[in-house]
This record gives C-alpha cells, sequence and structure tokens, in this order.
C-alpha cells in the first residue's frame, strides 16, 4: 500500500498539478499533458483528499489556487529544485566529452554560426551528443527551470524574469536591431526617428516574441504610433523573404543582415535611438561545473576567438 508520501510526491502527480497551476486550465492542461480531462480532474481530487484540503478554486469561471495550492506550488518547486541541484552534483563527476547536451534556441535567432559550431564539435567529440531545440521564450523558460535543458540561447535582458538568482549567463554578442524599408527616400538615411517608420505596414515577430515585445517597448517610451502589422513569422529569414516579395517593412538583428548588402530595393537604417540587446548563453548555477558543459563553453569560447561570432556569420554566408 503506498504511503501517504508516494501517494503525494510521485512524478506524475507532481507533473499534474505543476502543469494545471501553470495553466488555471483543466481543458489546456489536459490537452498539453496528452491526457483527457475527467483523467486530469480525477489525479487532482486524488491529490485534494490526500492533502486534506482543496488545492484549487473557482471564482466565475476562473480557476484559482486557495492557500493550500500556494503551500503544496512552493513545495513542488523546492523538490524540483532539490532534484535538479542533486542531478547537476551527479553529472559534475562525469566525462567532459561524453554524454548529451541539450540547448535550447530562441526561435527568433539566426542558428546559422551554432549549427557549423555543433558539426566542429561533433568532429571533435564525436561520443559527446547535441541536441538543440527551437522554442519560444516561455519554453526555453520552463525547460530551464525543470531541467529539460542544459542551456539556452537567447536575447538578454529579460523583464519577463523576475527572479535571477538561480541563473547565470553568458554574453556571446551585443546586437542592435535594424529598421528593414523599401522606401528610396528613406535610403541615405543611416538612423531613422521612430515616428518615420510607421507609414508603411509592417511584417513581425509574433506576439510573446522577445523582439516583439522589445520594438513595443520602443516605440511606447518614443510617444510614437505602433506600425499596422499584416504577417507574424517566428524566424528572421521569414520576415525578410516575406518583408522583400510584399514591400513591407520589418526590424531584424544586425547580425542577421550581415552579408546581405546587395538585396534589390531594400534598405536598412538604425533606429533612433538605437535598440541593443545581448545574445548570450543562460543556464542555471551550477551548470557550468558540469564537465561537458564547461568544456562545451569553452570550446565555443575558442571557436569564437580564432574568428568572432560576425566574422564567421559572414564566412557562412559566403560559402
Amino acid at each position: 500500500m503506498k504511503t501517504k508520501q508516494e501517494s503525494i510526491f510521485s512524478s506524475k502527480t507532481l507533473t499534474y498539478f505543476l502543469q494545471l497551476a501553470e495553466t488555471m486550465n483543466y481543458t489546456q492542461a489536459a490537452q498539453i499533458l496528452g491526457i483527457t480531462q475527467p483523467a486530469l480532474t480525477q489525479q487532482i481530487k486524488k491529490l485534494e483528499r490526500t492533502v486534506g484540503a482543496p488545492l484549487f478554486y473557482s471564482v466565475g469561471k476562473k480557476l484559482r489556487l486557495s492557500d493550500a495550492g500556494y503551500t503544496m506550488l512552493d513545495a513542488t518547486h523546492k523538490i524540483y529544485a532539490i532534484l535538479n541541484q542533486a542531478t547537476d552534483e551527479i553529472q559534475q563527476s562525469t566525462s567532459a566529452t561524453q554524454g548529451e547536451i541539450n540547448i535550447g534556441l530562441l526561435a527568433s535567432v539566426e542558428d546559422a554560426v551554432f549549427e557549423d559550431f555543433a558539426i566542429l564539435s561533433y568532429q571533435n567529440n564525436p561520443e559527446l551528443k547535441i541536441s538543440f531545440h527551437m522554442l519560444t521564450r516561455k519554453e526555453i523558460w520552463e525547460r530551464l527551470e525543470n531541467n529539460k535543458i542544459d542551456l539556452a540561447i537567447m536575447y538578454l535582458p529579460d523583464d519577463s524574469i523576475k527572479n535571477w538568482k538561480p541563473y547565470e549567463s553568458k554574453k556571446i554578442i551585443s546586437d542592435d536591431l535594424l529598421f528593414i524599408h523599401h522606401d528610396e527616400q528613406l535610403a541615405k538615411k543611416h538612423r531613422i526617428k521612430f515616428k518615420d517608420t510607421t507609414a508603411n505596414v509592417w511584417a513581425m515577430y509574433p506576439d510573446g516574441y522577445y523582439l516583439n515585445q522589445t520594438i513595443h517597448e520602443a516605440y511606447k517610451n518614443q510617444l510614437a504610433d505602433f506600425p499596422k502589422g499584416v504577417a507574424n513569422f517566428t524566424t528572421p529569414t521569414q520576415l525578410l523573404h516575406f518583408s522583400m516579395q510584399t514591400g513591407a517593412s520589418t526590424a531584424l538583428p544586425n547580425s542577421f543582415m550581415v552579408g546581405q548588402d546587395d538585396l534589390p530595393n531594400t534598405w536598412t537604417a538604425h533606429f533612433d535611438p538605437n535598440i541593443r540587446f545581448d545574445l548570450a548563453f543562460v543556464f542555471r548555477k551550477g551548470k557550468a561545473e558540469i564537465p561537458r558543459i564547461s568544456h562545451f563553453l569553452a570550446q565555443f569560447d575558442r571557436y569564437l576567438h580564432t574568428d568572432d561570432y560576425i566574422s564567421r556569420l559572414k564566412q557562412l554566408r559566403n560559402k
């Protein structure tokens, strides 16, 4: 017969509880978990009977955590933190050139340099498996927290995360956001005011994407009307292609536009004031002490020491 502790702290029970606490919606949580809504409801009620108190309550159609639910959520996060720390401590004694590294790459980031580095890494360390996952910002933070990825490659600063204490970052490059347009009258402008970018329609990243929110915040700070959007795409390649085929304006990282100077009827300009951000590795504290992670980061440093990030991009585009 299961003890009370076994009933509460089974992996499945905690996963179900955390997912419902995240979405606050039984239907959505069940879909994400791949189970039926009645099955999820049954598991939550079973957990509530075990702890002896309701964990959720409803206000109209909205679900809320009870006081007991907040206590359980805090305890669950602590349990996962302890397990993640134990996993990292165990892995610190493993090989530097064997095993697997899971990397979450922000979907809006140009991936050419990282793909090239992964090829070189495999050639030098064939027993080290590198797995890349193209993710949204929300997915990256969830997988970092749950130890499903070892490293994230993403843009910073990220104000959506209030508690940075568990994390560290390692800058790869500082980047600028460029205005991409097809207006010959603006062709000679190297810097452009926000108010002068709104005459044409735009293609942009989807809501919730880092660069979308960054652009929105910049226009808000400059008291400028936000451009009319007519299409959303998740990658810079898609945005540039749509922009060139339709004449819509867009905004893309300078690093992505490197080596693309001969595009027909297409010009770039820095925003005035400039929009700057960093591309960086982000990881939980202690991860860099794991031999294979430390070795990977050191290898990447040497890779960029030979030719910096922009030079690598130029070389890859000219192949």
